[in-house]
């Protein structure tokens, strides 16, 4: 049958939209360069209407130009559209990868959840009553250690027996010894006072000078 009626033809893949959208760009730069001559031709036109004189050339170059603006108001026409395509085009495309990145967000998200299951499932350190067990057991080897710092402190030499209340009035008749004695010392504390050291009385006649004995000649009375 196929070498009768021929095989069928395979349908062309359609086109993407990035395919789509470059072909209108190119569509675009198109008429934008018609466009662009167009109105080169139109200045030169102007040019030589302001140089002819009011007459039948002057007409002929008129309407050469009217012609010219015709075309142009075409492309420009043409342009429009295909902006407008463009923009619509780009809209889609953005909201298309919109959706893709939003897919792979969900996707992404999804294989941590399954490996953050998979991490609580199978690592006991995430475990909450492994942690509070352990967190007890910090407790009590705290304070293990903490009794065991309070009776490596204890001093060997004083006894058990005394009475906080009796060490209190010891040290406050302590205190009152002390100040007892400052008192005695003229109220200053015996670190401060003097010590009685026993100094020569100051000499309360001049002595006499033999002029003789330093040299000097004796002096007439």
């Amino acid at each position: 049958m196929r070498r009768i009626f021929g095989a069928g033809k395979k349908a062309a893949p359609a086109p993407t939209l990035d395919e789509s959208c470059e072909r209108m760009d190119l569509r675009n730069d198109k008429v934008e360069e018609k466009i662009k001559k167009l109105e080169d031709q139109l200045m030169k036109y102007r040019e030589q209407i302001r140089k002819t004189r009011p007459g039948a050339a002057q007409d002929a170059i008129k309407r050469r130009a009217i012609q010219l603006m015709k075309q142009k108001k075409l492309y420009e026409g043409q342009q429009s559209q295909i902006m407008a395509q463009q923009f619509n085009m780009e809209q889609t495309r953005f909201t298309v990868d919109n959706i893709k990145d939003t897919v792979g967000t969900v996707q992404g998200l999804t294989a941590a959840q399954k490996e953050m299951k998979s991490m609580m499932k199978n690592n006991k350190e995430l475990d909450l009553n492994y942690i509070d067990k352990m967190q007890d057991k910090m407790y009590d080897m705290m304070d293990i250690s903490n009794e065991i710092n309070e009776t490596m402190s204890r001093s060997y030499d004083v006894p058990d027996d005394l009475d906080e209340s009796d060490l209190m009035a010891e040290l406050d008749g302590l205190e009152s010894d002390m100040t007892f004695g400052e008192a005695e010392a003229g109220g200053a504390p015996s670190y401060l006072q003097e010590p009685d050291v026993e100094l020569p009385s100051a000499p309360t006649k001049e002595p006499e000078v033999n002029e003789q004995e330093l040299g000097l000649p004796a002096m007439k009375t």
